[in-house]
């Protein structure tokens, strides 16, 4: 009787399964719930096991499907039926997207046409927890060089060194830069500690020869442009008149 129970509970989830894919492979991830994504990523490493319990519990451990892809091995295997495969899937999965949108910016003008660098901010960067500060190079039309994390940790005039970015603007051969980092806590709002630093960089960096096009701030709630907002025109002013 068990034996039986069992097989009719694998036969439904492998029909469920099935459906899944089915779906996939007729319109792309379009209409799917996030847990039904999980469930199909999970899948990947759990041939025989219905994954939908997982899946969901994953969802209410960490809230939304990029917390989910952000989570370290300890914390995704706490989750009743994901181990070290399901947790190496996931990683992959993430690298693979970051590394996709990380190639597209490649060789593109990013500064008239900001939506592919945004996008890849809030892949690689927009729901970490902790602050991740980037610099992106750019050469003398504007397109994409490199993309480098320079620091990592809370934002303070001890941690974040004009000289650093200058020296890793100077290794890329890089004309300008945008620079970059997020909020864990989801508000893009800039702090005081975030404007004094961009005009730090903005004026050092100036006199290197190397102009700042924009800071960007990312988080779940979106982004803000510090060029959109006027501060980088301000800090102009202001380097022009100390020079």
């Amino acid at each position: 009787m068990t034996r039986l129970m069992t097989r009719e509970t694998t036969n439904k989830g492998a029909g469920h399964r099935r459906r899944l894919r089915e779906r996939f492979l007729q319109g792309g991830l379009s209409g799917f719930q996030d847990y039904e994504v999980l469930e199909l990523l999970l899948a990947l490493n759990t041939p025989r096991k219905d994954t939908k319990q997982a899946a969901k519990d994953l969802l209410a451990e960490f809230k939304t499907l990029p917390r989910v892809l952000e989570a370290d091995t300890q914390a995704l295997c706490r989750v009743n039926g994901v181990g070290p495969a399901n947790s190496f899937g996931i990683h992959l999965i993430k690298a693979v997207a970051d590394r996709y949108l990380e190639t597209r910016i490649l060789k593109m003008d990013v500064v008239s046409n900001p939506e592919s660098l945004i996008a890849y901010l809030n892949q690689t960067i927009g729901y970490k927890n902790k602050e991740h500060f980037l610099g992106i190079f750019l050469d003398a039309k504007n397109r994409v060089l490199a993309s480098e994390v320079l620091f990592t940790g809370t934002l303070s005039a001890s941690a974040v060194y004009p000289r650093e970015v200058i020296a890793r603007s100077i290794a890329h051969n890089a004309a300008s830069v945008v620079l970059a980092h997020n909020h864990p806590s989801g508000d893009i709002t800039p702090s005081a500690q975030d404007i004094r630093i961009t005009r730090t960089l903005y004026v050092a960096l100036a006199f290197a020869g190397i102009h700042i096009h924009d800071h960007l701030v990312t988080g779940s709630q979106g982004y803000y442009s510090f060029a959109a907002q006027g501060v980088m025109a301000q800090f102009q002013k202001e380097y022009e008149q100390i020079k």
